[in-house]
């Protein structure tokens, strides 16, 4: 279980990531809903998560990973070739300006800002991309379905920190929070998508250098 861990924080944290997500959820919080409709995207933000993250789940659970070994190894390389594939995409895109970005228009309601985050989500390629792969070494793992929750959770609470971080703070500290968020909000402007797109290489290299050292060691032990 140890070891999951350190595959599975780290990935998670870089899926966290997500400078969209974070301007959506500030531009929420200072708007006429506030908490409540924070809270709201957030739950929708995290509903698309739990799906994705139960599909890889009974998936890899279906295939029997761990018993399949050169299957788990051909899936790192072929998971680790197209997370660099995105990450060159993501390197190459000219950034949005301010006004072509997503954000919530108008006074929203919280069913309104629940289905704004399922969409946001939905569309969040650069964390889909890094959760997927987290998912798989929970299944890989071999642990019975209940023991694999905690796990679980646990990726989905840290690809979702964007949604629900400034939220818990907003809740608990709201001069801090809104002071912190300004601040971060500057530096996503000037450092957000560089810093996306080394967190996504370096998930991608990690996985292709597994797949190989995995493939490798099967073949050698064939």
């Amino acid at each position: 279980m140890e070891h999951l861990l350190v595959v599975l924080v780290p990935l998670g944290l870089a899926a966290g990531v997500s400078p969209v997500m974070l301007t959506e959820q500030t531009v929420l919080l200072a708007g006429p809903g506030g908490t409540r409709t924070g809270f709201a995207y957030a739950a929708g933000t995290a509903t698309v998560l739990v799906g994705v993250v139960g599909v890889v789940l009974f998936a890899g659970w279906s295939v029997a990973l761990p018993s399949a070994p050169r299957l788990d190894a051909t899936l790192d390389l072929v998971t680790g070739g197209a997370i660099l594939v995105l990450a060159a995409v993501v390197g190459l895109l000219r950034p949005l300006r301010h006004h072509e970005r997503r954000h919530p228009s108008g006074r929203l309601t919280p069913s309104t800002a629940f289905a704004f985050g399922l969409f946001s989500m939905a569309t969040n390629l650069t964390t889909l991309a890094l959760v997927v792969p987290a998912a798989k070494e929970i299944a890989a793992e071999g642990l019975p379905m209940w023991d694999s929750l905690p796990a679980a959770a646990l990726l989905v609470a840290l690809a979702c920190l964007p949604a629900w971080g400034p939220v818990a703070l907003d809740a608990s500290a709201p001069v801090t929070a809104r002071r912190l968020l300004d601040r971060l909000q500057g530096a996503i402007q000037h450092h957000g998508r560089m810093l996306v797109v080394w967190l996504i290489t370096g998930a991608g290299a990690f996985l292709v250098a597994r797949g190989i050292v995995r493939l490798a060691a099967d073949v050698a032990g064939g």
